[in-house]
């Protein structure tokens, strides 16, 4: 009797992917320097893998990272345009209203 050759063995099976899993890692990235897109990003990812069944940590991620720097920022604009008009009202203490050039190129409108 012949003997029957044994079968090829499988190919590897491919790495596990699922939707939005590379859009979730790029939201993630991206919502650290440009915040709101990265959110945005970061959500269609998230929708993306919900509608297929699975969970996309990056895209979650990337939610909550872009909208706390977002808020983050929206703090540190505010904190610098309380404490520039402070300054400026600092400075016009006792001038009269007007222009003012303070003598280091900076001019200051005193109301």
């Amino acid at each position: 009797m012949s003997e029957v050759p044994a079968a090829p063995a499988p190919a590897p099976a491919a790495p596990a992917t699922y939707p939005g899993k590379t859009l979730g890692i790029v939201g993630l990235i991206v919502a650290i320097f440009f915040n709101v897109i990265g959110v945005i990003l970061s959500a269609v990812a998230l929708s993306q893998s919900k509608k297929a069944g699975y969970k996309n940590t990056p895209a979650k991620a990337g939610i909550i990272v872009g909208i706390v720097l977002f808020v983050l920022t929206i703090i540190i604009i505010i904190v610098t345009v309380a404490g520039a008009a402070a300054l400026i009202s600092s400075t016009c203490e006792g001038m009269e209203s007007g222009v003012y050039d303070l003598g280091n190129g900076t001019t200051v409108t005193c109301p």
